[in-house]
């Protein structure tokens, strides 16, 4: 880890900068629209943040259990302590009936076929870990990535749809559907709620755990948006590359994983405005954050790295069903009331405000 920690504000520099400079933004209750407007040099005002903070930030509680479940990994030893494991961390070490070839034949774990599957796996974790590290630059290369793709390097509006519960209360699905760019998050339903969420989608964004479900399906079935929509995905559990590899040699849209720099700059974004949080709203030590926030498995959430990815490609980025309600279930598309402990999603809302209200954009609530 680095000794010393660039500003917060450099951060969000780099994302408005790479969403055409500057933003108009207007909440349209659950919804958020970041426009290009007026110059951004002209309306930077300058940004406080805490210097303390950000060196807890930068801190990975969780890094020295990650290395040592990467090493074990790497060395063949299945037998993770991962919350959530692949499929071939159930100890059934012969035969795995769901692991399947592209021609669709099973594959035996200790088969040629299952040999070059584990080497490929390998070379992928390897890479994914190595790069791995803080670099605030990486939002630069989000479009050259989507690019190599088949994707465009720049869109001219993305949406990006929460699965909160409050779009059950409002009909934006036309409203969506008219972005030239649209990102859904882990799977969520469209069928039978087109007039609040819309039915267009170009991008489904998921964690890995959504592909670790995936895989254990026949022909690794994933696409409950069609099977020629691309997924992006973030690595949950290193594991899971084995979950990817099998399907991406199935699916035939592309199937991307999201670059590990880009997850390390997420985490100390999200982490930062968590502690702030703590410290400064509740009151409490910051030794007492890591209790308070399941440790190590802490994460930000699918949306908050999505909303990052369309800030890197956009010109104009819509957030649909980023907030929550009293009256309102968490997601729209099941009976899921309470939220997941290892999200602070206040954390990420203070976080969309201060790309606002500190940047001082103007809003308009209707």
């Amino acid at each position: 880890m680095k000794k010393t920690v660039r500003p917060l504000f450099s951060v969000l520099i780099l994302m408005v900068l790479l969403a055409t400079l500057s933003f108009r933004i207007i909440i349209k209750q659950g919804s958020i629209l970041l426009k290009n407007d007026t110059p951004f040099a002209e309306k930077v005002p300058k940004f406080e943040h805490n210097a303390t903070l950000l060196k807890y930030a930068a801190v990975d509680i969780g890094d020295m259990k990650l290395k040592k479940e990467i090493e074990d990994l790497i060395e063949g030893n299945f037998k993770s302590d991962s919350r959530r494991r692949s499929f071939l961390s159930s100890g059934k070490y012969r035969i795995d009936l769901r692991t399947r070839t592209s021609r669709g034949l099973p594959v035996g774990l200790r088969s040629p076929e299952f040999y070059r599957l584990w080497l490929s796996f390998r070379r992928q974790l390897q890479d994914w870990s190595r790069l791995r590290r803080y670099q605030s630059e990486v939002m630069f290369d989000l479009g050259r990535g989507l690019e190599k793709y088949g994707l465009k390097k720049k869109y001219s509006s993305c949406a990006v749809i929460g699965n909160s519960g409050i779009l059950l209360k409002r009909k934006y699905g036309q409203l969506i559907d008219n972005h030239e760019l649209v990102v859904r998050l882990n799977n969520a339903r469209t069928s039978g709620f087109e007039y609040n969420v819309g039915k267009k989608t170009s991008i489904s964004f998921v964690n890995s755990n959504i592909l670790h479900l995936c895989a254990r399906r026949e022909s690794c079935f994933c696409h409950p948006y069609g099977e020629n929509v691309p997924i992006v995905m973030y690595m949950c559990q290193p594991v899971h590359f084995l979950d990817y590899l099998v399907c991406n040699s199935s699916h035939k849209a592309p199937l991307i994983v999201t670059d590990p720099r880009f997850d390390v700059l997420c985490a100390r974004i999200v982490k930062y405005y968590s502690l702030k949080h703590h410290v400064e709203v509740l009151g409490k030590p910051v030794e007492d954050w890591a209790g308070a926030h399941e440790g190590s498995n802490f994460h930000y959430s699918s949306g908050m790295q999505a909303v990052m990815l369309a800030l890197g490609v956009c010109e104009k980025v819509s957030m649909f069903g980023f907030g929550k309600s009293a009256i309102a279930k968490h997601h729209y598309h099941t009976n899921q009331k309470a939220e997941l402990g290892l999200h602070d999603y206040e954390a990420e809302y203070d976080f969309y405000r201060d790309l606002v209200e500190r940047l001082q954009m103007p809003v308009i609530i209707i």
